[in-house]
């Protein structure tokens, strides 16, 4: 189906924001600008006064964790994830769907096209969730692997990748997903390696999230986590995607480099857990692909992209005392171009000819978009993801107008509701 959004202020690869026309057949860009006589939309979506950027891409997050929304808060990471584990402990394949479900409707109504999510067990569910949905994800299975049935949920992130990666028309991809180096112990990280290499699978890995994670690592192991995961093999294979990567000395940072190891920076939820404030602008600065994440709902507590694009642009610019640190287009893009990077996926994150047709767009009729003298300063610091309007995904409208296109949101709600109350009372 060939689809056209006529008349909208577009962001473009170069950072300029011109009123254009955006041409779609079926799930590719085919072109901006002028429209052809020969080019004979079925579908054609009024964007004016709109502003389209590529979808958000979410580089880190745990879906189903919206179940523990406001659970437990105010607390140090350690005491946080004992508080919260044995509650996810009693999960049930619905609740995960559910819980899946509920973010899905989140991230849809704030621009969220693509997202990185790492849980379980039963992220079989997650995958279902996604494809009922119609966004796009990147999966993997949290394995534990000082779990007594580690060697099982490894098992159960083979069987994923084999039943999904590549499904939906190519919507997921699946990764493996070592929790992190303090859960993970160098022979079963060596398994996972293994495991994910003879697939052809990328990996997905918390690294260097808290100062507790590396004192930890230097008494357990005599090196920081990064030292000691190198030598397990695990950043040798296809690719590797790292959550957080906060505290991060210089050999952590070639090593970043040398495996060409992507980041995902994940802003609220470092603050919101005293974590610290991860080197972001030299990270950018020496070549190093850094991209934007949530984290749960549980950490955050939302799944509001735009909300981290703003924090990475001011927070860096308060910590470095610099007020040029991370301008404003270099942080929308960590959210969007870096993020597709970030995720293994090269044809998404941008508005370009033969790019996926992932497109945001935002409603300017507020007042905060006036005067708009900058429409990617108005959008980073000024704009609310309520101004999302329409929200499309392989070409498909997903959201229009604020009106869901694919979700029951009365049922999500009842249902997390139940789920929820359930698990913890």
């Amino acid at each position: 189906m060939k689809t056209l959004i006529k008349n909208v202020y577009t962001l473009l690869p170069d950072g300029t924001t011109p009123l254009t026309n955006i041409r779609i057949d079926k799930d590719r860009i085919v072109g901006t600008g002028e429209v052809p006589e020969d080019f004979h939309p079925a579908k054609i979506i009024d964007g004016t006064d709109h502003f389209a950027i590529p979808g958000f891409v979410n580089a880190h997050t745990h879906t189903s964790m919206t179940l523990l929304r406001s659970y437990r808060d105010d607390m140090a990471l350690m005491d946080w994830l004992h508080s919260i584990w044995p509650i996810e402990d009693k999960m049930q394949s619905e609740d995960i769907y559910w819980g899946a479900m509920l973010a899905m409707a989140e991230m849809i109504r704030t621009g969220t096209t693509t997202f990185a999510d790492m849980y379980g067990p039963y992220m079989e569910r997650v995958a279902e969730a996604t494809i009922d949905a119609g966004l796009r994800g990147v999966l993997s299975r949290g394995i534990i692997g000082v779990a007594p049935d580690s060697e099982k949920r490894l098992q159960t992130n083979v069987e994923l990748f084999r039943d999904y990666n590549g499904a939906a028309d190519g919507r997921i991809t699946v990764m493996f997903g070592p929790h992190a180096p303090y859960t993970c112990p160098p022979d079963f990280l060596k398994k996972v390696a293994k495991a994910a290499q003879s697939l052809g699978a990328e990996i997905h890995i918390h690294m260097h999230e808290t100062l507790d994670e590396i004192n930890g690592s230097l008494k357990e192991y005599g090196k920081r986590p990064f030292a000691w995961v190198e030598e397990t093999g695990l950043f040798d294979g296809k690719g590797t995607l790292a959550a957080h990567c906060v505290h991060m000395d210089d050999n952590d940072i070639e090593i970043v480099k040398r495996h060409h190891i992507r980041v995902a920076h994940n802003p609220t939820s470092n603050m919101k857990l005293a974590s610290g404030v991860a080197p972001v602008p030299r990270m950018l600065k020496e070549g190093i692909c850094v991209a934007l994440g949530t984290d749960g709902t549980s950490s955050n507590n939302n799944l509001d992209m735009l909300e981290e694009v703003n924090l990475a642009a001011m927070l860096h610019k308060v910590h470095a005392l610099d007020p040029l640190a991370i301008p404003a287009l270099e942080a929308l893009k960590m959210g969007t171009e870096y993020g597709a990077e970030a995720v293994g996926i090269p044809d998404i994150g941008k508005i370009e000819k033969g790019y996926k047709a992932d497109i945001t767009l935002f409603n300017m009729d507020s007042l905060t978009w006036c005067p708009r003298h900058d429409l990617v300063s108005l959008l980073v610091y000024a704009a609310s993801s309520r101004d999302v309007d329409t929200v499309l995904v392989d070409g498909h409208v997903l959201l229009e107008h604020g009106e869901y296109k694919t979700l029951d949101v009365e049922r999500i709600k009842y249902e997390t509701q139940r789920a929820a109350d359930r698990l913890t009372k």
